[in-house]
């Protein structure tokens, strides 16, 4: 597994280069920006596991560059650091969307600590969006697996996209046209029952030994994928 980079956007040479050591040594990779306009530039430029924030920063202060990483990124994790440690710091903190907000002085275990706990959260976040759910059926979009419940079904890739396509749409029903269009990127052929076989398939895969079905035909319109 690739070890997760962090940007450390801080004025403070000494502390940036100590922060950036003590992360290095624990399997992380750094880059360190030493005002705010700089760890602007980064961060349109790529994108970072992690971001560490001081507020009070030359060029862009701490605040104002939280805000427009979130504008731009509105998932990836931002640590502020600062020797304001009022409320009101803080909630302004929160309010320009920190996610963890920690005053100096502060020991590096500490913040170790909240990187790893940050980092698993934003990885938990990241798988949950790999998986598609309806009822007992999950898609996993990272292994293109299928499974309903504990029984794993195997799916050719073109069963793997119109089924995607149709939880993508769940509750919503498609026609044949926007089916043809999507998966097979043609135009619909009144004269060919290409679809209807494809949904054949699904079904006797995703619904026949299941009693709940998710698969529908609403006659001359189209299917909806939903729970009865």
């Amino acid at each position: 597994m690739q070890e997760p980079t962090i940007l450390i956007v801080e004025d403070h040479v000494k502390m940036a280069d100590s922060i950036s050591s003590g992360l290095e040594e624990n399997g992380f990779k750094t880059e360190v920006a030493y005002d705010g306009f700089i760890g602007k530039r980064l961060t349109d430029a790529k994108e970072y596991d992690l971001i560490i924030l001081d507020v009070n920063l030359p060029q862009i202060n701490g605040y104002e560059l939280c805000a427009m990483i979130r504008a731009k990124n509105p998932s990836v994790p931002v640590i502020m650091l600062t020797a304001l440690g009022s409320t009101e710091d803080k909630l302004l903190g929160f309010d320009k969307g920190a996610d963890d907000y920690i005053v100096k002085p502060f020991e590096f275990r500490e913040l170790l600590a909240r990187i790893k706990a940050l980092l698993k959260r934003s990885l938990a976040e990241s798988r949950s969006e790999q998986l598609l759910r309806v009822a007992d059926l999950v898609i996993d979009l990272d292994s293109k697996s299928v499974r309903r419940g504990d029984t794993p079904i195997d799916l050719t890739a073109k069963e793997f996209a119109l089924l995607e396509y149709l939880v993508r749409n769940k509750g919503r029903v498609v026609s044949k046209a926007d089916i043809a269009e999507k998966i097979w990127n043609i135009n619909f052929d009144t004269g060919t029952n290409v679809i209807e076989v494809y949904v054949n398939f699904l079904r006797k895969k995703i619904d026949k030994n299941f009693p709940v079905k998710l698969i529908h035909t609403h006659i001359g319109m189209g299917y909806i994928l939903k729970e009865m």
